[in-house]
């Protein structure tokens, strides 16, 4: 039985004294109010109404519950407001802020088209578990590592000038007698200078040749950008990075690199809900897709044909 809407209806009649004008008012067909009033009777074990032709008057027993019924029809509608309340209040989640800001804004609206509203805050790798265990998000994507992940983003090499092959070796950069001007640099983001990634690639340029200084990390990805449109240097980027800055980017040569993330949330429920929901959106959205990836691949292999073909042609001539 159900036990609210038969408390509702005996609630609105009783407050009317009239089936017909107390179902109307409960929002239900006189017939429905009838025979929920009359299970709720049967279920109490005793009449609720004296029934008439033109009144429903209240028995001794229905006077007594009446007052118990209405708290649980008030309980009830109260229970439903706070649902929806909880439904609509936005879900505060930490992302990375390599995040750009198209792609944040379709996370926010596959969001709403699953009834999620998103409250996005950017922060450091650092801070967004801090965000979490104090309560300040509900949820954050967090740097883990590969083997834990959900999503993986490919990080390679990119700079102002066309590369000549499909990639980029760290060696090349290892400083010559013959070179003039300081040696080029790679420059890492905050968001990679975790020890997965920022490990991986100190032992790769101590094992090459580099030296110390030409493996910096930068105090943000502006200015990372900034160092590398100002000179030959290079910065170990996503594709959707490279091209969000018009960059040329190259896998990194001699050592397979990726962004892994996953889901850290407060409440066990939260990170899988969001996950299902909103798991392509958050790869579209961290770079993880693969289009911008398979776009620069398409890039390279072109500029590789027409340099062919423009050596092959400055053979003939010759």
């Amino acid at each position: 039985m159900d036990l609210v809407g038969a408390c509702r209806a005996f609630v609105h009649v009783s407050e009317r004294g009239s089936f017909t004008v107390g179902a109307a008012a409960a929002h239900m067909s006189q017939s429905v109010a009838s025979r929920r009033v009359a299970a709720l009777e049967q279920h109490l074990g005793e009449r609720l109404f004296e029934r008439s032709s033109r009144r429903a008057r209240l028995t001794p027993f229905g006077r007594e519950l009446l007052p118990a019924a209405r708290r649980l029809v008030l309980a009830a509608e109260e229970l439903e407001h706070e649902a929806g309340t909880a439904r609509h209040r936005p879900v505060r989640l930490a992302v990375p802020d390599t995040c750009p800001a198209p792609g944040l804004a379709r996370l926010a609206a596959t969001a709403r088209r699953h009834g999620i509203t998103l409250d996005l805050r950017t922060a450091a790798p650092a801070v967004r578990p801090h965000l979490v265990r104090s309560q300040q998000v509900r949820a954050a994507l967090v740097a883990v590592p590969p083997d834990q992940a959900r999503w993986h983003v490919p990080l390679g090499l990119a700079g102002v000038a066309q590369p000549q092959g499909r990639r980029l070796y760290l060696e090349t950069l290892r400083p010559r007698r013959t070179d003039q001007g300081p040696p080029r640099r790679v420059w890492l983001q905050p968001e990679d200078d975790v020890p997965h990634i920022r490990d991986r690639v100190t032992r790769l340029r101590d094992a090459v040749g580099l030296r110390p200084a030409q493996l910096s990390v930068a105090a943000g990805l502006t200015q990372a950008a900034a160092e590398v449109f100002s000179s030959s240097d290079l910065l170990l980027c996503s594709p959707l990075q490279a091209q969000e800055f018009a960059l040329h980017w190259r896998p990194l040569g001699e050592l397979g690199l990726e962004r892994t993330f996953g889901l850290l949330a407060a409440e066990e429920g939260d990170a899988e809900r969001l996950s299902t929901r909103l798991g392509d959106a958050l790869a579209h959205c961290l770079g993880a897709g693969g289009e911008a990836e398979a776009e620069v691949e398409a890039k390279a292999k072109a500029n590789i044909g027409v340099d062919a073909d423009a050596e092959q042609q400055a053979k003939g001539r010759a």
